[in-house]
């Protein structure tokens, strides 16, 4: 009975998965060939791939842009202190309606921008806030 559980375990998880994973490393190598990749330890290569999970959200208010709104505006004080009141999810949710990825592309933490913008309707409370992911910007209603 070992040897067959043994022997199934085998087939399971390194056999029956040989072929699709020998097509996924043929693509993934036609895509970033070894010689970029191998420079990278393990978790470098995931923060790449993947873009960093965690965020500095003090870096990112500062980074971020104003148009027709100034830093010291009521509503963009108002912002920041209901946004640094959120929960590490909440802000996560933030970030994806924002960008379309709750995570920052791994090149780009430190130089990750985002701009909000008044949107400048004449009754802004029958506005919502809304964000373009293309252009990383939130129109904010004043």
């Amino acid at each position: 009975r070992k040897e067959y559980a043994d022997l199934y375990v085998n087939y399971v998880f390194n056999e029956s998965v040989q072929k699709p994973f020998q097509d996924f490393m043929r693509g993934f190598l036609r895509g970033c060939p070894a010689t970029n990749w191998k420079i990278f330890l393990p978790v470098e290569l995931q923060v790449v791939l993947q873009g960093h999970t965690t965020v500095d959200w003090r870096l990112l208010e500062k980074n971020v842009m104003y148009s027709l709104y100034n830093k010291s505006d009521q509503a963009i004080q108002d912002f920041w202190t209901v946004f640094h009141e959120l929960s590490e999810e909440k802000k996560k949710m933030f970030l994806g309606f924002l960008s379309g990825s709750d995570r920052i592309p791994g090149n780009q933490l430190e130089q990750f921008r985002f701009s909000i913008v008044d949107p400048q309707k004449i009754n802004p409370d029958e506005l919502l806030p809304t964000a373009s992911a293309c252009s990383l910007t939130l129109f904010l209603p004043r």
